[in-house]
């Protein structure tokens, strides 16, 4: 089959050629303790679903029924993904970790992004 074929190739390449560090880095993922570390703190911080953002936004109309007065909730700190919003959130200082797939084909699109971090 042919992603076989590339899968072969792509390993004869990274054999034969001296990588880059840029590219290089790409090769090693995260140990199992800490990926399991990472998925927890992600699982914490996943968008609102439709029930958790009813019960908010009830728990606010009952407190202006009440008549204590309309203070905005502030919706909860969620996770942002994709290279083009991940890449506007670090140019304006507003990323506080990011996290990088390894095994993104084609690798272009992400091997700027440990240089832009920094």
């Amino acid at each position: 089959p042919r992603y076989i074929r590339l899968q072969r190739q792509r390993a004869i390449l990274y054999k034969r050629l001296k990588v880059p560090p840029a590219i290089n880095q790409f090769t090693q993922a995260l140990d199992r303790q800490t990926a399991t570390q990472l998925l927890k703190l992600a699982h914490k911080y996943r968008p609102e679903t439709k029930q958790e953002k009813k019960q908010r936004l009830l728990a606010r109309a009952e407190k202006k029924a009440a008549g204590k007065g309309d203070v905005p909730t502030k919706r909860p700190p969620v996770l942002r993904a994709g290279v083009n919003t991940v890449t506007t959130l670090v140019e304006n200082k507003k990323a506080q970790l990011v996290v990088i797939a390894h095994d993104v084909d084609p690798i272009e699109l992400v091997v700027f992004l440990p240089a832009l971090c920094r």
